[in-house]
């Protein structure tokens, strides 16, 4: 899945328009307009495409933070990563919609996904932890669905 495709279902998941995408990654430091989110939700063989970067996703990401839950106290804005996993996507989505994991299961529960605690848990630890698990494309996926529902 490209990040253009996980943007394209966070847009609907959230039920945002164009100008609303471009305000919430504005938020997060990074000038947007509606134009240029307009060709990243554009289809790869459409006219005018362009590809959303890593760095890009996760702005829009730091904004939806921002958008929902508010500055953070110290009024920093994070540093965008240049390289962005299916876990920090997982991870930030969570952290936007002030999930706790019985909220995480329920929105799986959602999309007629299961998912056990233990292997979501294994989604939010650090990478050189022992019980630390790559976040498959399926789960992100899912949970998307199931936010959508």
């Amino acid at each position: 899945m490209t990040n253009n495709d996980t943007l394209r279902r966070l847009r609907y998941a959230l039920n945002k328009n164009d100008l609303a995408v471009a305000e919430i990654t504005t938020k997060s430091g990074r000038k947007t307009t509606e134009a240029e989110v307009i060709n990243w939700l554009k289809l790869e063989d459409e006219v005018g495409y362009k590809d959303l970067s890593d760095r890009s996703l996760c702005c829009f990401l730091d904004g939806l933070i921002i958008e929902k839950r508010g500055p953070h106290p110290s009024g920093k804005i994070p540093k965008a990563l240049d390289d962005l996993s299916n876990n920090e996507i997982l991870k930030k989505l969570r952290i936007a919609l002030n999930l706790q994991s019985d909220g995480m299961l329920d929105v799986f529960k959602k999309a007629k996904f299961d998912v056990s605690n233990a292997e979501l848990g294994s989604f939010f630890r650090r990478a050189d932890h022992p019980k630390f698990a790559k976040c498959p494309e399926q789960v992100l996926r899912k949970f998307m669905k199931g936010l959508s529902v």
